[in-house]
């Protein structure tokens, strides 16, 4: 397995490419922007993109669908809880003066403790609200696909609309009880483990409280 990355965008949001290199298949996680930087991602792995997953519909997280799917029609893996934050993300680049391109319905219903697959390659779904209702993480091969979970040193906001810092506390939670040793990339700043977190991030090692003003 190989995990390319483009940090892209307004939000500097991390987009990954995960590529089994048995068959040459790959997977887009979470393209936010910048499509051009995302082709030049693909190109550059030598995959064939077999599908996109979200681990969540907050739009810096999935202004580069449309784009993708035009060279790339591909289906669009979402879980049906985000549907209502996924329909209405133009509304929101309008308010504030975004550019963004509204994606079509998605095309795959994620639920938790499912799995997807990416030519040899299985992760589990694991759905962690908080963040986001239908916030999910893809979990396997050693990693974990966290988009705005958990962060080096932080956690993602709860102060968005239809976040929940109860759901977020929960989700915290589950994800600690992961490997120590599993690597999580997150959908903003560096990579980091969960080992490293349950040790110096307040947010996992129960020394804070999810509050408003997480990260």
């Amino acid at each position: 397995m190989k995990i390319f990355s483009r940090t892209v965008g307004l939000f500097e949001e991390n987009s990954y490419l995960v590529v089994d290199e048995t068959t040459g298949d790959a997977v887009m996680i979470d393209p936010g922007d910048e499509p051009e930087r995302l082709f030049e991602m693909l190109d550059e792995s030598g995959a064939t993109l077999r599908a996109i997953w979200l681990t969540h519909a907050h739009i810096d997280h999935i202004g580069a669908i449309e784009a993708i799917r035009r060279r790339h029609p591909v289906p669009v893996h979402l879980h049906p809880a985000d549907r209502p934050v996924y329909d209405v993300q133009s509304f929101f680049a309008e308010a504030y003066g975004i550019p963004f391109e509204q994606p079509g319905p998605p095309d795959v219903q994620l639920e938790h403790e499912g799995t997807v697959s990416v030519g040899t390659l299985t992760f589990r779904v694991l759905h962690t609200p908080g963040h986001a209702p239908g916030h999910v993480v893809y979990h396997g091969n050693g990693v974990v696909l966290g988009g705005d979970l958990l962060f080096a040193g932080s956690v993602g906001r709860t102060d968005l609309p239809l976040a929940n810092p109860a759901h977020m506390s929960d989700s915290l939670k589950l994800i600690s009880t992961l490997p120590p040793e599993t690597v999580v990339h997150p959908g903003h700043g560096d990579a980091t483990t969960i080992g490293e977190e349950l040790r110096s991030n307040p947010f996992l090692n129960g020394t804070a409280n999810v509050r408003r003003d997480t990260h």
